[in-house]
């Protein structure tokens, strides 16, 4: 959806705080409560629990960014490095975020002798939540376009559709979790089904860049291969195996 909304909430002098930070920031602190209390419910120290989701948080967010940065514009880097840090302005990419968090994770999950993967499972609802809001976040600053259509309703509302994927994902996280005994079955099945919705459903009808395989149907507003649907198939199977290993109790 293009909407042309202000995508500055309020001003404090100058700065100014936009809708996509207030949303990322709502969507780390409900995920940090969660993951707090049910931590805590497993003996794990509360002190512990705080370090390790701050940790991820930042790493989370830096290898979000210079994963945007290097697939987009990576030209910032020698010409205008200041736009770099300027992720109040959107521009993050999930995997790197992915990447950052699981690898700040791990190296504190070591240190601390803690069950990395108990904890990744306990971070899906936060991470649910995020995708929801930050893609709402998405409209305020006018970008995750869908394609233009030849139906009435003229352009996919992408970012609400990618919404409803973190929705439907979230339902699912609390309806098996009293199923799934084995620590990091949520985790890894969490980023198979989100993986397997994007690529099939959010990625066919965003407006990005399309590599190798160039389809677009005008009619439909769809159109393939994008970046993301190439790095499908070897993701699915990679948290395939480690999901199938969890469901065996491979990391209890």
């Amino acid at each position: 959806m293009y909407l042309n909304l202000n995508p500055v909430a309020f001003s404090i002098g100058p700065i100014s705080v936009r809708w996509y930070g207030i949303f990322m920031a709502v969507s780390m602190l409900l995920g940090m409560i969660y993951l707090v209390a049910e931590g805590k419910k497993r003996g794990v120290d509360e002190d512990d629990l705080y370090n390790a989701v701050l940790l991820v948080i930042i790493f989370g967010v830096i290898g979000a960014r210079l994963m945007f940065v290097l697939t987009n514009d990576p030209g910032w880097f020698i010409h205008n490095p200041l736009q770099v840090f300027k992720t109040y302005e959107g521009g993050l990419a999930w995997h790197g975020g992915l990447l950052g968090g699981v690898l700040a994770g791990w190296w504190y999950t070591r240190r601390k002798n803690l069950n990395l993967f108990m904890l990744a499972d306990l971070a899906v609802p936060g991470l649910c939540i995020g995708y929801i809001l930050v893609r709402i976040g998405n409209i305020f600053n006018g970008e995750v376009l869908g394609r233009l259509t030849a139906f009435s309703f003229g352009r996919w509302p992408a970012q609400l559709m990618a919404s409803a994927i973190g929705a439907i994902l979230l339902i699912r996280y609390f309806y098996i979790q009293k199923s799934s005994p084995h620590y990091g079955y949520q985790f890894w099945s969490f980023l198979f089904y989100h993986q397997l919705l994007r690529g099939l459903i959010e990625e066919s009808v965003r407006e990005n860049p399309l590599y190798i395989v160039k389809y677009v149907s005008d009619t439909w507003g769809v159109g393939f291969l994008t970046l993301t649907q190439w790095a499908t198939v070897p993701l699915l199977i990679l948290f395939y195996y480690f999901m199938a290993r969890c469901r065996k109790g491979y990391y209890d």
